[in-house]
């Protein structure tokens, strides 16, 4: 088994700085004890890309309010009044994007393409400044790879070579940025013996994860 490790050492891994991709939706799916770690050691100037910015007091959330996040990559943040105060104030630069268009350019990085064309954003402000591609007659936007420094992951069980399986919503990133992160951090609710979890239930394979945090203190 891979060395699995205490959030607090997980949170030393994160520099300033650092752009953190973050699986999840509303919270739900988001690696929580690595969050609370990382509000607790006080990093700050992060660059933090995720679906949402969770509300006060859940998930991403808590590195809103604790300042942690110097900027965001989301497709909404409309049920955080706190990260939208924090934009208006100007203590934030956020850059929404498309949902749609946001996993595509993260899982695209994560391949290896030098970006995505999609029809969303065509005629309107989002393709100011952007390369414009004509195919068939019809125009797209290029829209470029995001990369993160780290994945923060949460996964419904790990087994004892990090391969991971994920539960419901926690399906719609945390797989796609286990590819586009330099550093793999996922934190199991249940870790297993290899051979518990069925190889068609692995959706990322622990060649991808780096580090694993260990289970959490009731044994769950």
């Amino acid at each position: 088994m891979k060395y699995a490790i205490k959030p607090e050492e997980a949170a030393e891994l994160i520099p300033e700085g650092a752009t953190l991709l973050i699986g999840g939706f509303m919270a739900v799916g988001t690696p929580h004890r690595l969050i609370d770690a990382i509000v607790a050691r006080g990093t700050k100037n992060l660059t933090v890309v995720a679906n949402d910015t969770a509300m006060p007091g859940r998930g991403i959330g808590k590195m809103i309010s604790a300042g942690c996040i110097s900027k965001v990559i989301a497709s909404h943040i409309g049920l955080n009044p706190e990260t939208q105060q924090k934009m208006i104030a100007g203590e934030i630069d956020v850059d929404l994007v498309p949902q749609g268009t946001l996993v595509e350019r993260i899982r695209a990085a994560g391949v290896g393409l030098g970006g995505i064309l999609t029809p969303t954003g065509i005629g309107t402000i989002v393709e100011e400044g952007k390369q414009k591609v004509t195919v068939d007659g019809k125009d797209f936007l290029l829209e470029t790879p995001i990369h993160g420094d780290f994945a923060l992951l949460s996964a419904y069980r790990a087994d004892y070579v990090c391969n991971l399986e994920y539960s419901l919503t926690a399906h719609n990133f945390n797989p796609i940025m286990a590819l586009a992160g330099k550093t793999v951090i996922a934190e199991p609710h249940h870790i297993v013996p290899l051979g518990v979890i069925s190889p068609d239930a692995v959706k990322t394979p622990g060649i991808l994860v780096d580090h694993l945090l260990e289970r959490e203190p009731d044994g769950n």
